[in-house]
């Protein structure tokens, strides 16, 4: 049974997922140790956004983590421990770019885990095959809103090595549950292992992309979510930080376009760092206010929390955000003055320029100045 002393509220959400440990490995050297699990990429979000949130994790008796939702200790068991193999190889090898394998795995989590309340959200984000389909099945029974990550359900491990193999959706003891639940996020890898056309007619599918952004489907249309660049250092948790972006958006209230975007911010914020990402107080504060602001210009609701309109505004919403970006980049090069009229200051005006759509003639002009004085000697 759930050992927190945490009493949850029904506007609470509830996350649903084991923490575990991950070793990052490239070219056979450990690049880095970290906290992983989508619970825990998930939760930071929500530690960002001031979202209330309970937690049930199980860990084994050697987890030493210091986390701000004490997990559920399985005595006896070790902690799911994941290996993720990175290929420094030049792109289009024909060699994935990572390979995943669960070393050990914790206990799966029951439906006796599962605290006897009612939440507004709930969030089955295992990553080891910890979620069981009675679980989910109990997760639909408390939670008014339920979104699942689809690495939960489809997720297979060989049994020599631990390697990460998916198996069809279909063929899963969770496909039954599909029209009870309110959003199922799917990677476009994993998206080969379902019916992107039959599903999407039972329940919400949000479609990430990477680089490239995300598509939410629903039964009625799709809509193509914009991307925010990132230089990728670590691709882990991308789609965990994602997940959390998108709830928190659902969560403060906004419309699933401008959630989905806001779930784009944060997956790039998080692949531009090694392991569990660290985000500056200045620019989720600045999230923070975006989103209110937002929430505030839009004048209809939704009565399940899913309005799939792209309403006036989302694209100035998005200039917004990436302009946040900007802060960051100023606090993590310790705000640096550049004089005006320096080539510093130039790189400087057209990334926030770019964000708001002005970039590319600006971005020539400055080509076009740069270009006169390199050639004007002295």
């Amino acid at each position: 049974m759930v050992t927190s002393t945490q009493h949850p509220s029904p506007g609470d959400v509830l996350i649903v997922g084991n923490y575990c440990h991950d070793l990052l490995i490239q070219d056979s050297a450990v690049k880095a140790e970290s906290l992983g699990g989508a619970a825990s990429f998930i939760s930071n979000i929500f530690n960002e956004m001031s979202i209330p949130c309970m937690l049930v994790s199980k860990v084994g008796d050697d987890f030493r983590y210091p986390v701000n939702h004490p997990p559920i200790v399985s005595p006896g068991a070790r902690t799911t421990i994941f290996h993720a193999y990175f290929d420094s190889g030049p792109p289009g090898s024909g060699r994935p770019d990572r390979v995943l394998k669960r070393v050990c795995s914790c206990d799966p989590i029951l439906p006796a885990d599962l605290p006897e309340a009612k939440f507004a959200f709930g969030m089955a984000v295992g990553v080891g095959g910890e979620v069981l389909p009675e679980t989910l099945e109990k997760m639909i029974q408390i939670c008014d809103l339920v979104f699942v990550d689809v690495q939960a359900l489809i997720r297979d491990f060989d049994e020599v090595d631990g390697t990460v193999k998916l198996v069809k959706l279909r063929e899963t003891g969770f496909f039954r549950l599909l029209p009870r639940i309110g959003v199922l996020k799917v990677s476009s890898e994993e998206a080969l292992f379902l019916d992107l056309e039959e599903v999407r007619k039972l329940c919400c599918v949000v479609v990430t992309n990477g680089k490239d952004g995300c598509t939410v489907y629903s039964k009625d249309g799709n809509t193509k979510i914009s991307p925010f660049l990132a230089s990728q250092k670590d691709p882990t948790g991308a789609g965990d930080s994602y997940l959390g972006g998108f709830v928190a958006g659902l969560v403060h209230g906004l419309v699933v376009p401008d959630a989905a975007l806001l779930g784009n911010f944060f997956g790039a914020l998080t692949v531009e760092q090694i392991g569990l990402p660290r985000f500056s107080a200045r620019v989720t504060q600045r999230v923070r206010e975006e989103v209110q602001k937002r929430k505030m210009q839009l004048q209809e609701g939704s009565a399940n929390g899913l309005n799939f309109f792209r309403p006036v505004g989302h694209e100035q919403f998005e200039a917004s955000l990436c302009a946040s970006r900007t802060v960051l980049q100023c606090s993590v090069q310790e705000c640096h003055w550049h004089p005006p009229g320096s080539y510093a200051a130039m790189e400087q005006d057209i990334q926030l320029l770019k964000c708001t759509g002005a970039g590319q003639s600006i971005e020539t002009m400055y080509e076009q100045v740069s270009t006169s004085d390199s050639t004007s000697g002295g």
